[in-house]
């Protein structure tokens, strides 16, 4: 729906080549890290780095695109690492 909402003539040549090909060398430079770490990891910390991503994405958007803290965001955040500790604490005790 976004691509509706921009005015098309403020787009360049330029940026839609930069956009794309910084999101594609960022995401392939992302899956060649996890995919050269994952052999390394037990299926429970793959799964559970796995679910920080978005919270390290959220982070990253506060941080470098001056995005809100929302109490959306923190409570969303606070319930994943909740469940992230509790995969570790029973998996500590076994």
């Amino acid at each position: 729906m976004c691509l509706f909402s921009f005015k098309p003539q403020l787009w360049t040549t330029n940026g839609l080549i930069l956009a794309a090909s910084s999101g594609a060398l960022t995401s392939g430079l992302g899956y060649a890290l996890w995919y050269a770490v994952l052999p390394k990891l037990t299926s429970a910390q793959a799964g559970i780095y796995q679910l920080l991503v978005p919270i390290i994405a959220a982070i990253g958007g506060v941080l470098f695109a001056a995005e809100a803290i929302s109490v959306r965001l923190v409570v969303a955040s606070s319930m994943v690492l909740g469940g992230i500790y509790l995969v570790l604490l029973v998996n500590k005790h076994r």
